[in-house]
């Protein structure tokens, strides 16, 4: 599973369906039946850069992206099944392998820095960037990624034997259309019938200005409201309101029902406490009468989230530094035969070395960074993408944001006060690493049915290409003014995840708000002791465990997008329990689709917007 950030995603946010419970077995590399074919890396390359721009569009939205590779496994078979009947020659099972290994690249470039690193260095220095440099910058963090992935994939695979259930669950749904094209082509219907359901819906609200419909009630204003002249504080106030957007649903649907509890739970302390203390104490300013205060109250909200957020996930990592020893006591003995099929140790070492030296360059031309910051940022990077890629492979979770913040750490220690070290070495460390895993995640598929590890090398490096260029283009669209970012439109927590920890190195402690740096101590010691009871609490007594990352999200977005995502997964549930088989089927595929249409529409009207504006 892809994340492109870890701290503000809760774990299972993934598109894919968890791993069938059978045990598949991997199959001898297949030689002879068509892989890397033309048709089959062009596919996924367009359909990875047209999924990137919903990745983008929901990063921007609440923090986090979607593993797109069942998403273009479903479409690919639609379209050269359609194809077929005019035709073309059947779309093979490993074609089909390669088209979502380039795909799940390309739709992954989010984790770049796209909706985290990247807007916040622009929020904090004022630095903005033409689409070749944005383009160039993230396709060189994903080149990183790619290359450690590659040396990583036959100790990780063939020798560890790592499960990988990203990539288990991709092998069992791809052995399951092809076994069964029937079944395939209704989950596709059923994903392009989602997806054109929740573009309609999206127009219509557009169209008719459907307005969001605010809770009944109000809270008793006190304290410096009161001294303002303000009687009450509506439930639109504090963003407690029915949002018009099937996003958050879809959202929610595939979450379930634990982290959405928790993200319910989240909001209430944020936005129901948090938000209406502060403003009685005049440490925020409140908004218009009508109209919801986000914008105002997330300036000092973001410090409790951001710091239960942070800490819950460096705590969490703590967990995992048996598996960092194990990876560097491995890698390090690892033989230097290379089995057929292999990407060459020479081209490993040739692309790794390039690699290294483009980042190096790029962050001395773009971010003025030193060489010796910069050489020390991508080594960081290398060992750090190792721990990804096990941890991944062992949970199925990236653990891409603790690793940020240890870059972030580290290198407010060795640059203070500077903003773009700070965040684009971190950025650096973060989208190479997401990139590690999501390849180990395809190469599992791929080594499950039999594909060569070299093609799929191949076809994520186009993957990225297509990624890079279609990502940055969606993002530039979007964001053609980031005043538009930490929002009640746009809330980018990711955004303002890493912009506060940034401004803390550059700024110092005096820049924040009063108040706020109690709230981000409570914030951190609550996060350490819920990722604690996560980690020790036993069974089934866990599920009396808040989520410490859903709860911290829930105070750095606005409160409707908890409520819509509590109402998926409540939905979800339901239909879980009452419609089993239907549920098994199709779920998860309707949800792709409703969250695919949405994005492609929304970005489609800020398209509209902008050549309106023009």
């Amino acid at each position: 599973m892809s994340q492109p950030e870890r701290a503000t995603r809760p774990a299972a946010a993934s598109a894919a369906p968890q791993a069938a419970p059978a045990k598949l077995e991997p199959v001898p590399m297949d030689f002879t039946s068509p892989q890397l074919t033309v048709r089959a890396v062009a596919t996924g390359m367009v359909l990875g850069g047209v999924l990137s721009l919903c990745n983008i569009y929901a990063g921007l939205k609440i923090g986090w992206g979607f593993n797109m590779s069942i998403t273009a496994m479903l479409l690919a078979f639609g379209f050269w099944k359609i194809a077929e009947v005019r035709g073309a020659k059947p779309f093979g099972m490993l074609e089909n392998n390669i088209n979502q290994t380039a795909a799940s690249a390309a739709g992954s470039v989010s984790s770049a820095g796209l909706v985290s690193a990247i807007p916040a260095l622009t929020l904090l220095t004022g630095q903005q960037f033409s689409f070749p440099v944005l383009a160039f910058w993230v396709l060189s963090v994903c080149v990183i990624g790619v290359s450690v992935a590659v040396g990583l994939r036959r100790q990780m695979l063939e020798v560890d034997k790592l499960p990988f259930p990203s990539g288990i669950a991709a092998a069992t749904t791809i052995k399951e259309m092809y076994a069964r094209g029937k079944e395939a082509m209704q989950r596709v219907k059923m994903l392009v019938g989602g997806g054109i359901g929740a573009s309609i819906f999206k127009v219509c609200v557009e169209a008719f200005k459907v307005p969001q419909a605010a809770f009944p009630g109000s809270l008793k204003a006190g304290g410096a409201l009161a001294q303002k002249g303000i009687q009450s504080v509506g439930m639109k106030n504090l963003t407690f309101v029915l949002d018009p957007s099937l996003l958050m649903v879809a959202v929610g649907g595939i979450i379930g029902i634990r982290p959405t509890i928790s993200m319910i739970l989240g909001a209430i302390i944020g936005w129901g406490v948090l938000a209406p203390y502060a403003l009685a104490q005049g440490w925020v300013e409140p908004g218009g009468a009508d109209a919801g205060w986000f914008g105002n109250v997330i300036t000092w909200t973001l410090w409790p989230g951001v710091g239960m957020m942070v800490v819950s996930s460096l705590t969490s990592f703590a967990f995992s530094l048996p598996s960092l020893l194990r990876s560097l006591k491995k890698v390090g003995g690892q033989g230097a035969g290379e089995d057929r099929g292999d990407v060459p140790k020479k081209w490993f070492l040739g692309s790794a070395a390039a690699a290294l030296v483009l980042s190096v360059i790029l962050q001395g031309l773009f971010f003025g960074i030193g060489p010796v910051l910069a050489t020390l940022g991508v080594l960081l990077t290398f060992a750090l993408a190792v721990v990804a890629g096990r941890v991944s492979g062992e949970t199925g979770v990236t653990p891409v944001g603790p690793m940020g913040k240890v870059t972030q750490l580290l290198f407010g220690v060795l640059a203070p006060g500077q903003a773009a070290p700070n965040l684009m070495a971190a950025n650096v460390t973060a989208g190479a690493a997401s990139q590690a895993a999501d390849l180990l995640h395809d190469m599992k598929t791929g080594y499950l049915l039999g594909a060569v590890p070299r093609m799929q090398a191949i076809a994520q490096t186009c993957g990225i290409i297509a990624g890079s260029l279609g990502g940055t283009l969606g993002y530039l669209i979007i964001v053609r003014d980031p005043a538009i970012l930490m929002t009640d439109e746009w809330p980018a927590p990711a955004v303002a995840q890493w912009k506060a920890v940034a401004e803390i190195f550059m700024k110092g402690i005096d820049s924040m708000p009063q108040g706020a740096l109690t709230a981000l101590a409570i914030g951190s010691a609550a996060g350490f002791v819920l990722a604690l009871l996560e980690k020790l609490v036993p069974g089934k007594a866990k599920i009396w465990v808040p989520s410490p990352a859903s709860l911290g999200l829930a105070i750095v977005i606005p409160a409707y997008n908890s409520i819509s995502m509590f109402l998926g997964a409540l939905m979800s549930t339901i239909a879980g329990r009452f419609f089993p088989n239907w549920a098994a089927r199709f779920l998860i595929v309707l949800a792709s689709g409703i969250i695919a249409g949405e994005s492609l529409t929304g970005v489609g009207i800020a398209v509209k917007k902008i050549l309106g504006s023009g």
